[in-house]
């Protein structure tokens, strides 16, 4: 049985659920971080894991409460919510603000996750040559995929069940962003933009009754590849949750280490100081998505030449970044104190 929540509670998780989508959304970023350091990750994991036979079962008997008991859809919901906020407000504010303070949301991000580093090892225990071993292998993998190159565009729809899978990562495993890997498989514009314009273009042409969009072979391409694509994450989020629910019993520690390692190798993704590679269409002119926005693909990272005012802003966000993360240290040791 899972703990009754307080409304207190459940607004914060909704507000969790709230970072966790904003997070997914930014390249660079893991929605898995936030929950790793917001304290629900395991909670999350083994929820997930609770979606099995047992649970098709009771919904195909329409044992629904049984159901969301089982699944801790409490919990699961609220998440969800906060996500689906998320998309219309916190993800709008900050695209609004990559945008026009592209520098200092880098820094602020990188901050977080150095914070975050601090956060989840600094209860870690004693380290031996074996855990240091898995922190290795962790920073290896989390460098390796900071620095790969994308890959071209690709629409096979075996390939996009396989980008869906791999794009719930971000959910599952602390350091890995999905949307990132989605640039490196070379799908993130078919599959985060295309895709979803194509959607959201039939719902308006539905709504005006406008059903000439049947006809149209490059849409119906499109809406078969989100289809696929949807399915895939779901396979994905399952089955991800049921492999690290067994690690998670198993080699706890093993597996803190491997992802303290990857969070701290994907540093290299959220470096502030880095070039946009543009997305171009077949006359060599920058790509735009629907909202007229440039389409990035890829990044070239560099130091800074000079010490500046810029620079020095730059610091002090990183500085506010690790303090917004180990805040929630503090709240946490605060909160245990008041209930002794």
């Amino acid at each position: 049985m899972y703990e009754n929540r307080s409304f207190s509670d459940k607004t914060w998780l909704v507000l969790k659920g709230l970072g966790m989508g904003a997070a997914n959304k930014v390249p660079g970023i893991s929605g898995g971080v936030v929950a790793f350091v917001a304290g629900f990750y395991e909670e999350f994991i083994y929820s997930l894991q609770k979606i099995n036979k047992k649970a098709f079962k009771l919904l195909i008997g329409g044992r629904f409460k049984s159901l969301y008991r089982y699944t801790n859809g409490q919990f699961l919901s609220l998440l969800i919510l906060g996500m689906v906020i998320s998309y219309f407000s916190i993800s709008k504010l900050l695209d609004y603000l990559i945008v026009h303070y592209e520098l200092y949301v880098w820094s602020a991000f990188f901050g977080m996750i150095i914070g975050s580093i601090y956060f989840i090892a600094k209860d870690f225990g004693d380290w031996n040559r074996k855990y240091a071993a898995y922190l290795l292998c962790g920073v290896i993998g989390g460098v390796a995929i900071s620095f790969l190159e994308p890959a071209k565009e690709n629409s096979n729809l075996f390939f996009v069940f396989f980008c869906g899978i791999i794009s719930v990562s971000g959910m599952t495993l602390p350091g890995l962003s999905g949307s990132f890997i989605l640039i490196l498989l070379g799908n993130y514009v078919l599959l985060l933009v295309d895709a979803v314009n194509a959607l959201f273009d039939t719902f308006a042409n539905i709504i005006q009754l406008d059903f000439g969009w049947i006809y149209d072979p490059e849409r119906i391409q499109l809406l078969k590849v989100l289809v696929v694509f949807s399915l895939g994450s779901l396979v994905g989020l399952v089955s991800l949750s049921h492999l690290l629910g067994y690690v998670l019993k198993r080699y706890k520690k093993a597996t803190y280490a491997v992802i303290i390692g990857f969070i701290a190798g994907s540093l290299g993704v959220v470096w502030p100081w880095k070039d946009e590679i543009y997305v171009l269409d077949s006359l060599d002119n920058i790509k735009l998505d629907a909202n007229g926005r440039e389409i990035i693909s890829g990044y070239t990272r560099y130091f800074p030449s000079e010490f500046n005012q810029e620079v020095l802003l730059a610091i002090i966000f990183m500085i506010i970044g690790a303090l917004i993360v180990l805040s929630l240290d503090w709240y946490d040791n605060y909160k245990k104190k008041q209930h002794v």
